[in-house]
């Protein structure tokens, strides 16, 4: 009943704030009655409600397995150093990088603290320890009055609020201070959103990448119905191939500085067994996006079956780089 609920209200708060944070109230409960459920029971109930299979924790061999089996049991502290959005710049400027990260406009611990009379461009708001809370922001647009932008603190504070590792056992979520971060939102010389170049990085090596198209809705919040192609290192297309997401039918000319990208990632990747590094390139410009460690929580639908092994084959959870709890 429960779960019916929350997603009816999943699909309301698409296009309503009021049911955006009445769902979000809803997912918070819900995460802290669940979190009475040891790690290891709730990653193969979720794992067999997403997928229909028994999760193998003691041979895992497929890429969501071993992400399940990091997630559990990986407690490297440089993980949450990357996955907190606003300490990842500096680990970013510290790997000499510091000219790929997005102009910061503000950072505040509170919603109410925001002044949006500062802003004099298009702006980014987000969340830096959790997964999906983003908004626009430009002088004159829909959010420029007093009422809507007191919407917009209201559901950022909830937010803020959020206990994402109960939700998805990410445990390196849990001690981020959480902190709402303002950037400079990006747009090609179109005025298009940027796609996303998402490169999983197996031990250190950038192998994969993939294209996200329209990750963000026109308002910032997460799209849902975003398309994916996977590529090779080379930048050829691997069509039959599939991480979740269909594949979408336009066609993507290699960046002049594709090879600078992958050295990127690569140094950013170089610490641990699996990540991805997300970057964005825009008219021949490089911005980092974030670092995630476990791509859509180990809940993934990679096809041809015998391709999801050959990822999970790649991932080393026996190197030292893992630090076992």
């Amino acid at each position: 009943m429960l779960n019916r609920v929350r997603a009816s209200l999943k699909r309301l708060a698409a296009d309503s704030p009021f049911f955006y944070r009445l769902y979000r109230r809803l997912r918070n409960a819900h995460a802290l009655v669940r979190s009475v459920v040891p790690d290891e029971p709730y990653a193969r109930r979720i794992y067999k409600k997403f997928s229909g299979k028994e999760l193998n924790l003691d041979n895992p061999a497929t890429f969501d397995e071993k992400t399940w089996w990091l997630k559990l049991r990986n407690r490297d502290p440089r993980l949450t150093l990357c996955s907190d959005k606003l300490a990842v710049r500096d680990y970013v400027a510290g790997k000499g990088y510091a000219d790929i990260l997005v102009p910061l406009r503000g950072v505040y611990a509170r919603a109410k603290d925001i002044d949006f009379s500062a802003f004099c461009e298009e702006i980014i708001l987000k969340c830096n320890a959790v997964s999906g809370e983003n908004f626009f922001f430009a002088p004159g647009g829909p959010w420029d009055n007093k009422r809507a932008q007191r919407q917009m603190q209201k559901t950022l504070a909830l937010a803020l609020k959020s206990k994402y590792h109960r939700i998805s056992r990410e445990w390196n979520y849990k001690h981020i201070p959480p902190r709402i971060l303002a950037e400079k939102l990006l747009r090609d010389k179109e005025g298009r959103l940027p796609t996303d170049y998402r490169f999983f990085c197996f031990d250190g090596e950038p192998r994969v990448l993939t294209l996200d198209f329209e990750t963000l809705r026109p308002d910032g919040t997460h799209n849902s119905d975003l398309t994916r192609n996977v590529y090779d290192m080379d930048f050829n297309l691997l069509s039959g191939y599939r991480i979740t997401r269909a594949n979408d039918d336009r066609y993507a000319i290699k960046p002049e500085n594709f090879a600078r990208m992958v050295k990127i990632a690569r140094a950013l990747a170089a610490p641990f067994v699996f990540c991805r590094v997300d970057l964005y390139n825009l008219d021949g410009s490089i911005y980092f996006g974030e670092i995630t460690f476990y791509h859509a929580g180990g809940c993934n639908d990679i096809q041809p079956a015998e391709w999801d092994l050959a990822l999970g084959s790649w991932i080393p959870i026996r190197s030292e780089k893992v630090v076992l709890r």
